[in-house]
């Protein structure tokens, strides 16, 4: 049964996820330190289940590639979270990042936004007395567009990535607290992967375009924060710290 999801502001999502942390901090007497406790939040802040399956056998849906498109699943009467086993930080130590993002997604910006539209979906009793309940929804990558999917990845950013120490991380990194803008050309590429540490004698300005070199800028943010270069490369985006083109008139300064 499909709900309708209505339109969150993204200062209103991100005002929660810090409500979130600082719900935790609190209650955990401690403050807030990277990377994000976001296991603990969710488990034991939150009281929220967590356990690995095979989602596309799980829910009778056919793998299209090497990687899962279902990600995710939740069960709000439950208080459970089904994550696919691709995405298990035991077996697939890699993708621990991608793995701390679902789980922000889930616990987070599902649970705390969207509960309420769909706890007590009677979609979610089976008609089988016995039969394993179905999940309030199933999260795939393939509908990342969508609004709830939308409002869940923003609130899983927000939590893992929060602006206050997403700024004081960027300012001990570039002093100067400038923005990075990356321009076309290769000679300003090298520059900016120089600053980031990173090689750049294999790379050419068509990957510059894809975002690449903003992944390379990203990748020490993320080691820091535990996220994939990719979200964090999003993130950074998102506050205006990391851009493809200067705006036009616009001087860029210390500071927000």
């Amino acid at each position: 049964m499909t709900k309708f999801v209505p339109y969150l502001r993204e200062e209103v999502i991100e005002r929660d996820a810090a409500a979130l942390l600082a719900e935790y901090a609190q209650a955990r007497g401690t403050a807030i330190d990277l990377p994000i406790p976001i296991e603990d939040i969710v488990e034991k802040h939150l009281k929220l289940g967590v356990e690995f399956d095979d989602a596309h056998r799980r829910f009778g849906v056919p793998r299209s590639g090497p990687d899962s498109d279902i990600i995710g699943a939740m069960f709000f009467d439950e208080k459970r979270i089904m994550i696919d086993e691709s995405l298990d930080p035991d077996e697939h130590p890699e993708r621990e990042g991608r793995y701390r993002f679902t789980l922000a997604h889930e616990g987070g910006g599902h649970w705390r936004l969207h509960r309420h539209l769909f706890a007590g979906n009677p979609a979610q009793t089976s008609l089988f007395a016995g039969a394993a309940p179905l999940p309030s929804f199933i999260c795939r990558s393939s509908h990342s567009k969508e609004r709830v999917e939308w409002q869940a990845d923003f609130y899983a950013s927000c939590l893992l990535m929060p602006r206050g120490l997403v700024f004081a991380a960027w300012d001990e990194r570039f002093p100067d607290c400038r923005r990075h803008v990356m321009g076309r050309s290769r000679r300003d590429a090298i520059g900016l992967i120089a600053d980031a540490e990173e090689r750049h004698d294999q790379l050419n300005v068509e990957e510059w375009e894809t975002g690449l070199a903003m992944e390379a800028i990203a990748r020490p943010f993320a080691e820091m924060f535990l996220v994939s270069p990719h979200a964090m490369r999003i993130r950074l985006e998102t506050l205006n710290l990391l851009l493809r083109e200067a705006p036009k008139q616009q001087v860029f300064a210390g500071g927000e």
